[in-house]
């Protein structure tokens, strides 16, 4: 693995990851969706699928470095996190729908509280904070254009149906996202294990 160098930028973010099991059935939501679904949309590979906490664009060894201190504090003091994944939909709304996700349940409401503080103790380090509020879901897919998407409506409507069980999370990861033309190959860095009561 090479060194970080300030001149050797990376593009990296927090996110917790489903395990292996969980991703499988999220492949098989995936591949029902597909039949229902008809357009010009980029579907996130099975393996890439995660619930980012931070996106944070380009950063150097020092930010990695920094980035590394201050979620690692806030990790250890964490109790890890029971999530549920379940429920289709879009964002931002069915009538322009750009991203399709699945919903996640459980610890969300303790999550939101960790993501906040996340972004807080990072923006007082020199991260900006996300003008977005943080809505814990997975990325299924990316709608390019929705003209001529047919289905879409059917799909949402049976949302409820798309489950793919449960799990604990029990750390968070930086992963570095390195863009290539067959789509983003992504490295996790740095674990922090989730190690409070």
């Amino acid at each position: 693995m090479s060194v970080i160098t300030d001149e050797k930028k990376i593009r990296a973010f927090l996110a917790l990851d489903p395990p292996e099991e969980v991703l499988g059935k999220i492949a098989s939501i995936q591949n029902r969706l597909r039949k229902l679904i008809h357009g010009d949309i980029r579907w996130v590979r099975p393996e890439g699928i995660h619930s980012t906490l931070k996106f944070f664009g380009e950063l150097s060894g020092d930010g990695v470095a920094n980035i590394a201190a201050v979620v690692e504090k806030a990790a250890e003091k964490e109790a890890p996190f029971s999530l549920s994944i379940g429920g289709a939909g879009v964002f931002p709304d069915p009538h322009r729908p750009r991203v399709l996700w699945l919903g996640m349940g459980g610890d969300v409401e303790r999550l939101r509280v960790f993501q906040t503080g996340i972004e807080q103790a990072l923006l007082r380090i020199g991260f900006p904070r996300e003008e977005r509020p943080y809505r814990p879901h997975l990325t299924l897919g990316r709608i390019r254009s929705s003209k001529g998407l047919v289905g879409l409506s059917r799909a949402l409507e049976k949302g409820a149906e798309y489950t793919a069980g449960r799990f604990i999370a029990s750390g968070l990861g930086l992963i570095q996202s390195e863009l290539t033309p067959g789509g983003a190959i992504y490295t996790r860095l740095k674990w922090f294990p989730f190690s409070g009561k």
